[in-house]
């Protein structure tokens, strides 16, 4: 296959079915490129019409030089190399850091003049003052995966202007960055998860994380569900797409990979309350949003509400993943194969989930080792526990108090005017008031290290908020007198 020459634009097939092609044509002032794009029903028919849109703009071979602007450079490659291949949830968060981040900063040193220097300066900034919104909320500085991020973004559209012979080298290899942190695992203690779902049941979200942690979905991949992805006869679930937020927006899209598209066997007694569930609603979603019903539940709605009931439920805090690492975790524990496993939760191999639960795993054949020696050579070794859930042996459970029954939190009703107040991590709550004035909505918001505080510190914002609308409107009352 002949490689594509430089400036020739790129083709490819959008999530209609539908091809579009797309070139840079020229650049505007502040060094961001401009691009034509033409669509057309098969990609050959794309071609021509790609072809015929370069002859008339002129080639722009002329534009992509080696000292051209390295903000010019990274948009170029963004536009006809990256973006293209990328999900619409990718693509907005390189977006962000090309042009919130990139380009701001180093966008104007030509690229055969970029150094390794520049590069490290830049992450330094960004590290110690490179956010630029919710400073209040986290702090001045971009988190290190942030400018880990800016780092692989530079250093792949170098790597691209070394290929096509702009540079010699690229400058981003050897830079020092940030500690690589992995994301620590957590999962719910059986007691946590009796809790949770009784939360939930008392909230209205009892069929969607039930469903959950009976699986093991995607938050986007559960929300996305039809009623006719579901035999209710069989029990076969087909997952075959996913709800993604961009921009604040909520999109259908493919899932995440082939082996997303899948079909799963529910139980008989999940079976019985989705068939419950169903007589219920009157939407194509099985779990549809509650302001319209012919749109699936906003992902952000869910978040936020999944935060609550953990809060109500005196669980720990975790991320909506981590009901998917539960169900990992308990099925694993309980017999389940890896192979199995990694089909069910739509892994591109049973690899892939052996590196992910290899603490699981290990214990696992601990146990089994332990047993064989007792099996074999009358060994009296002792079986290692599960390390994942919170387990206790029969004797410890003799010793320890029971469990208080839990009684679910009963949410009261804010009455108007009064905001609200959010858990955002474990250390952080948002208050937050969104009055009118004149039609538009106007919001503050304060933060607090506990409910209590957030709790006084809107009170406070509040009065001073109704204080300032109040002299707005005797204002506007004078001068319609006057």
């Amino acid at each position: 296959m002949a490689k594509k020459k430089q400036g020739d634009g790129s083709v490819f097939q959008r999530k209609d079915g539908r091809w579009e092609g797309r070139i840079v044509v020229g650049y505007k002032e502040n060094g961001y490129a401009k691009t034509k794009n033409v669509t057309a029903h098969t990609k050959t028919e794309c071609q021509e019409k790609l072809a015929k849109l370069r002859e008339e703009c002129g080639r722009r071979s002329e534009k992509i030089k080696p000292d051209m602007p390295f903000g010019d450079w990274i948009d170029f490659w963004y536009q006809n190399y990256s973006a293209p291949k990328l999900r619409p949830t990718t693509q907005a968060c390189y977006s962000v850091r090309i042009y919130t981040h990139i380009i701001p900063s180093i966008g104007n040193i030509p690229l055969n003049k970029l150094t390794q220097n520049d590069l490290q300066q830049f992450y330094a900034r960004l590290k110690k003052s490179g956010r630029k919104k919710h400073v209040d909320k986290f702090g001045e500085g971009l988190s290190d995966r942030m400018v880990r991020s800016c780092h692989t973004t530079c250093r792949t559209a170098l790597e691209k202007a070394v290929t096509e012979g702009l540079i010699r080298i690229n400058p981003a290899v050897g830079c020092k960055l940030p500690p690589k942190k992995a994301k620590e695992m957590q999962v719910l203690t059986p007691p946590e998860i009796t809790w949770f779902l009784i939360q939930a049941r008392e909230e209205g979200y009892y069929e969607l994380f039930l469903l959950e942690l009976t699986t093991g979905m995607r938050r986007g991949e559960i929300l996305a569900l039809k009623w006719r992805d579901l035999n209710l006869k069989t029990g076969e679930l087909y997952i075959s797409r996913q709800v993604l937020k961009v921009n604040g927006k909520v999109l259908i899209s493919t899932p995440k990979t082939k082996s997303s598209n899948r079909m799963i066997l529910l139980p008989p007694e999940m079976l019985e309350l989705l068939a419950e569930l169903k007589t219920r609603t009157d939407s194509e979603w099985i779990f549809p949003s509650p302001l319209d019903l012919t749109q699936p539940r906003h992902p952000s709605a869910v978040y936020h509400r999944f935060q609550k009931i953990l809060e109500r439920a005196n669980c720990k805090r975790v991320r909506f993943h981590d009901l998917r690492h539960t169900f990992a975790t308990m099925a694993l524990e309980n017999g389940m194969d890896i192979k199995t496993l990694s089909a069910m939760i739509g892994h591109v191999s049973a690899e892939t989930t052996l590196n992910i639960y290899s603490h699981i795993t290990d214990t696992m054949q601990q146990q089994a080792a332990a047993r064989i020696d007792r099996e074999i050579a009358g060994a009296d070794t002792p079986i290692p526990e599960p390390n994942a859930t919170d387990k206790v042996s029969d004797s410890e459970a003799t010793d320890q108090p029971t469990e208080p029954k839990f009684e679910p939190y009963k949410g009261k009703i804010r009455k108007p005017g009064t905001g609200c107040v959010t858990m955002i991590n474990d250390h952080l709550y948002e208050g937050r008031f969104s009055p009118r004035v004149n039609g538009k909505r106007i919001a503050k918001n304060i933060y607090a290290t506990t409910r209590e505080e957030c709790e006084g510190k809107l009170k406070t914002l509040i009065a001073e908020m109704k204080k300032e609308i109040a002299e707005i409107k005797a204002g506007e009352k004078a001068t319609n007198k006057g």
